[in-house]
């Protein structure tokens, strides 16, 4: 058994740990960071989400990675524009005469004339959101997830500040009093740090002993106006996405003979999001492939061999009704379920769906370290998707665990309401979170206090300095800066 020490120790290599990482490395910071899977990513990668959606705010990190991949692996990363789209034809024919449907979904082709700036706002202006608005504003970023993994490993590895402990997660945690001591890694080593930033879903700061919540908030709780009068179990619906790639010969691929063809676990399939790689693959996502509360249910290893028996049917059904589709195979299964929702902890603020309707014209919150401007989006709700008027802001007191004095939390896991978690859940979104929780190790370190005494002021300055968005719209600083990409 042995005891290893660093200044900064991140739990989950996801994207907002990777990025916590990152920023606290690159000033000064020595950090070791902890992933349980054998590649970095997370849901990014691993879990198939190889696209990064439209949204405000992303100018920072997500930024320095997409510079990068553009200049060192040029044919694995680009820009979306829409191309057809069913819910566009005059005439809802789905599921009801698909002879009619243009296409099974959303289409999103690459799109050479666009640029990075393209990908920064989600919110529509006063005529909402029309086919010409989203073909107009709605661009965003996929790519090849081993160009990522090798991205971010390149980008941690320069700071020379990070030791990066992939195949690896925690057996347990000691806390006492609001701080985390050390963690036991399931390879027998003892991990002390200053201090802890959890990226891991929360399962960190659940195992030291942080309160979380679970499900749909009762509407008492925060006094949500979109919230149910009771509690509920629901959770926002997981995805498992499968790429397919061109195929020189026509066919509809065999069915094994236990998957049925028809759809078991709804009326009827549903459609997808269908994303161009650049190299000509396409990447799919079904809308969702489980209701949350049946996730939560099965639990991770049972939804996962359910949710391949689905795309497989899936993938039947649309090479059956949808000829174009015959010229493609399936090539790929995401290794792990796209989870938009568990449990979140509780901060010292929580962002509610008030917070995110008032925007940043009517935030007074003097700590806001990250802007979005995504829709307020339960997958497997139905039409639940109002898109918002303006970005808001996410307070930096969103990553404090209450009570908690050397630990952070970042990504889906930080303080939100059930409600606006389904809105800040964006992968570039949790970048940022986890660019603000990586300065904020750094600047607490130099002042030598604990993580919620960091000055707001000294960390939106610092974030600032590092391109990241805090206002809307732009400022030409950040217009010049963005221009070359």
């Amino acid at each position: 058994m042995t005891t290893q020490h660093t200044e900064l120790a991140v739990i989950g290599g996801g994207s907002a740990g990777t990025a916590a990482a990152l920023a606290a490395a690159r000033l000064g910071v020595r950090t070791v960071l902890i992933e349980q899977y054998a590649h970095l990513g997370g849901t990014a990668t691993l879990g198939g989400v190889h696209c990064w959606e439209m949204g405000a705010g992303c100018t920072g990190i997500p930024f320095d990675i997409y510079r990068r991949m553009k200049a060192d692996h040029p044919q694995a990363i680009g820009i979306y524009s829409f191309g057809r789209h069913f819910g566009w034809q005059d005439g809802w024919y789905w599921p009801h005469r698909l002879d009619l449907v243009n296409f099974p979904g959303g289409e999103l082709l690459i799109d050479p004339s666009r640029r990075y700036r393209d990908t920064l706002r989600r919110h529509p202006d006063a005529g909402g959101v029309t086919e010409a608005f989203a073909r107009a504003c709605w661009h965003g970023i996929p790519f090849l997830p081993e160009a990522m993994t090798a991205t971010l490993v390149e980008l941690l590895q320069e700071t020379g500040n990070v030791e990066i402990r992939t195949g690896c997660t925690f057996t347990r945690v000691d806390a006492t009093d609001g701080y985390v001591n050390a963690v036991q890694l399931r390879d027998g080593t003892t991990l002390t740090a200053d201090a802890w930033i959890d990226g891991s879903g929360g399962h960190c700061c659940r195992a030291a002993g942080c309160a979380a919540l679970a499900g749909r908030d009762p509407r008492s709780r925060f006094n949500e106006p979109s919230a149910p009068t009771e509690a509920a179990e629901e959770v926002n619906g997981v995805t498992l996405l499968y790429r397919i790639s061109p195929s020189e010969a026509p066919r509809i691929e065999l069915l094994p003979a236990d998957i049925p063809a028809a759809c078991w676990w709804r009326e009827q399939f549903p459609p997808m999001s269908c994303v161009q790689y650049p190299n000509g693959d396409r990447n799919c996502n079904m809308l969702p492939t489980m209701d949350g509360r049946e996730w939560r249910a099965l639990g991770d290893a049972a939804a996962y061999r359910e949710c391949r028996q689905r795309i497989r049917a899936h993938w039947h059904f649309l090479q059956t009704h949808f000829p174009e589709m015959r010229n493609y195979r399936l090539t790929w299964v995401a290794p792990m379920l796209g989870i938009r929702e568990g449990h979140r902890i509780v901060c010292d603020k929580m962002l509610t769906e008030m917070d995110i309707v008032r925007g940043l014209p009517q935030q007074t919150d003097p700590d806001l370290i990250a802007i979005a401007d995504h829709a307020l989006d339960r997958h497997g709700e139905g039409s639940s998707c109002p898109e918002l008027s303006a970005p808001y802001g996410i307070p930096y007191r969103c990553l404090i665990p209450r009570g908690w004095h050397n630990l952070l939390v970042v990504g889906r896991a930080a303080g939100f309401s059930s409600i606006a978690a389904s809105s800040c859940r964006l992968t570039r979104t949790m970048m940022q979170l986890g660019q603000a929780a990586g300065t904020a190790v750094a600047l607490a370190q130099r002042d030598h206090t604990d993580l919620p005494r960091v000055s707001p002021e000294a960390l939106r300055a610092h974030l600032q300095a590092q391109h990241v968005q805090l206002a809307w719209p732009l400022t030409p600083d950040l217009e010049q800066y963005l221009a070359e990409a």
